[in-house]
This record gives structure tokens, sequence and C-alpha cells, in this order.
């Protein structure tokens, strides 16, 4: 594997300095971006490099092709997402490495699979790991549900397919 010397933070705040500071404990070299509003940010102010964004607010920490242009412009050999923005977007990974970057993370490929949550079960039955018993029900006033849960056993948690973070999860 290519040894990363330099990488491209695409976050913000305590996030990106978190990253920061684990980078520069392993000698590597930091690029941040910013938008107006994070000018005099910690991140900002403690990278080794740092490139303004195009827009204001949050927003351009979304915008996957003005992140790729910093990366090259830096010649940054790997982008870490962090967490939350673009960290679970399997597009963006698939961009990152389409790039020739190394994307700090799980592949877009891992994130196609186990980003749904039933998709993720089947991954892992298939691989012979043992999984909490379930069901799939489209409306939680479902007739069958009471039936179905009985079978299973009480406490259930309901939680949304395709929620993330604990959002969605009902006792």
């Amino acid at each position: 594997m290519k040894k990363i010397k330099k990488i491209l933070i695409a976050n913000r705040g305590e996030i990106a300095v978190r990253i920061l500071h684990a980078a520069k404990e392993l000698g590597i070299r930091t690029v941040a971006m910013y938008s107006e509003v994070d000018r005099s940010a910690l991140h900002v102010i403690k990278s080794d490099e740092v490139f303004a964004l195009r827009s204001n607010g949050v927003e351009p920490y979304l915008d996957i092709e003005q992140i790729l242009n910093i990366a090259s412009i830096a010649k940054v050999d790997a982008i870490h997402p962090g967490y939350g923005f673009l960290s679970e977007n399997s597009v963006f990974a698939h961009k990152v490495e389409e790039k020739g970057f190394i994307f700090i993370g799980p592949s877009g490929k891992a994130m196609e699979m186990l980003g749904d949550k039933l998709r993720a079960k089947d991954v892992a039955l298939k691989a012979g790991v043992p999984v909490v018993p379930g069901f799939e029900i489209n409306d939680v006033d479902d007739p069958e549900l009471l039936q179905k849960t009985n079978g299973i056993g009480f406490p259930i948690l309901i939680k949304a397919r395709a929620g993330g973070g604990g959002k969605g999860m009902r006792l």
C-alpha cells in the first residue's frame, strides 16, 4: 500500500482537529478546507495548508467536485472525510478512489453493501455471522406485527431500514 504523506481533511471543527492531531502524530502533513464561517477555526489555524471553499456555510463541505479539485491542487495522497457530511457517501468514496486518492474509511463498495440494514444483514448471514432475529415490515400498524413479534419475543426494537446514528429507533 502507498505510504500516506499528506491528507486532505474533508470536514470541519472538532472532527477536523482530531484528525489533524492524529495525522501530525503519524508525521502526515495536513490540508484543511474551510468556508468563510470557519476562517479562524482551529483546524484552519493548525493545518499545514488551507484552501477556502467557494461558498459559505456547511453546504460546500458536501461539494464533491470542489473537494476533489482541492485534493488535486494540494497533491494529497489521501482524503479523510471524518464523520457526518460525506463520510458515509458511497459515491464520494468511489470518486475519491477513481481520482487516485486513498479514501480513509470504508470503500464505496463496502458502504453500498452495509449502508442498508437489510442488505447488511444478508451479507452477515451469508458470511455465517450470527444476527439478531427480526423481520421486515413497511407499516408499524401492520396487523401481522404482533404475530411476528410474538415469534421473536419482547422487548423489540423498531429500526428504520435506512436510518443512521440511532435515528428512527423505537422500543
